[in-house]
C-alpha cells in the first residue's frame, strides 16, 4: 500500500518539515556532483557502518564525532526513488505531526527517533560493513507519531492490482498496523537468511516507527499551547481529526 493522502489538516505552515525536505535535497544534489571517489569517501565518513562501532580495533579509540553517522546518515540518499519516496513520506505525515508538536519539539523528535532507528539497525547489524543512508528511519518515526495521535483518520492509499491501480480509503492505523508487519517479516528473514549485498534497511524502519509512535504523547502540545480549528479548515467530508 502506497500512501496518497491522510484527511488531516494543519493549522500552521510546516516551516521544519520544508527546511528538512529542503536540506535533504541540497545534500543529494551535493552527493551527485561528487566524483566516484569524492563520494567513496563521503559515505564512508557520514553513513552508518555498523561494523565500525562493535568490531573496531582494539587499538583504535572512538571520538565523540565517529557517532556522527548515527545522525548524519538520515540526511544521505542512494539515489532519486530512494529521496523522492522519502520527501513524499515526510511531506504527507510530517505537518500534521508538526502542527501538534511545535516547530521545535518537532525538529528534536525527528532528530532523535532518526537516532533510535540508526541505533536499532546498527545493533540487528552489528558485523555489516555496508554503509546505511536514507531519512526512513527518520519519516517512519514521524509516520509512527501520525498514527498515534490520528489512528482513525482516514489514508488514501494506492493499491497495485496487476497493472491496475485501486485506490482505497483506510483507518490509518489498519495502514500502519500492516505496513508495521510487513518491515518487521522482512527484517525478521533478512535474519534469517542474511544477504552479502545491500537492502533496505528493514530494522530501522521499525526501530524508527516504534520510537516515534511511543514518543509522541510525551512531546504533544497541551491543548491550550495551540489555538483551536476555524470552522473552516476541516478537509471536505471529513472532521479536523480526519474522520468522516
Amino acid at each position: 500500500m502506497f500512501p496518497l493522502r491522510i484527511a488531516v489538516p494543519s493549522r500552521y505552515p510546516p516551516l521544519v518539515t520544508w527546511v528538512l525536505i529542503a536540506v535533504n535535497c541540497a545534500v543529494f544534489l551535493m552527493e551527485i556532483s561528487l566524483t566516484p571517489e569524492e563520494r567513496d569517501w563521503f559515505l564512508a565518513t557520514f553513513a552508518l557502518i555498523p561494523a565500525r562501532y562493535f568490531y573496531a580495533d582494539r587499538g583504535v579509540a572512538l571520538s565523540l564525532t565517529s557517532y556522527l553517522p548515527f545522525l548524519s546518515n538520515m540526511f544521505l540518499h542512494g539515489g532519486w526513488l530512494h529521496l523522492i519516496l522519502n520527501m513524499w513520506a515526510l511531506w504527507l505525515f510530517g505537518p500534521i505531526v508538526e502542527d501538534r508538536l511545535g516547530s521545535i519539539r518537532y525538529l528534536l523528535f525527528y532528530l532523535l527517533v532518526g537516532f533510535l532507528a540508526s541505533l536499532t539497525h546498527a545493533l540487528m547489524n552489528p558485523t555489516s560493513i555496508l554503509p546505511a543512508l536514507g531519512a526512513s528511519g527518520a519519516i517512519t518515526g514521524i509516520i509512527g507519531g501520525s498514527i498515534r495521535l490520528f489512528p482513525f483518520a482516514r489514508v488514501v492509499v494506492l493499491v497495485p492490482i496487476l497493472l491496475l491501480p485501486l485506490f482505497v480509503e483506510v483507518p490509518a492505523i489498519i495502514f500502519a498496523g500492516f505496513w508495521f508487519m510487513t518491515q518487521l517479516l522482512q527484517g525478521t528473514a533478512d535474519l534469517l537468511t542474511p544477504a552479502e549485498s545491500g537492502g533496505v534497511a528493514w530494522w530501522a524502519h521499525v526501530g524508527g516507527f516504534a520510537a516515534g509512535f511511543l514518543l509522541t504523547p510525551a512531546l504533544r502540545q497541551t491543548r491550550p499551547r495551540y489555538r483551536r480549528y476555524y470552522a473552516d479548515e476541516g478537509i471536505l467530508g471529513f472532521t479536523p481529526e480526519g474522520r468522516p
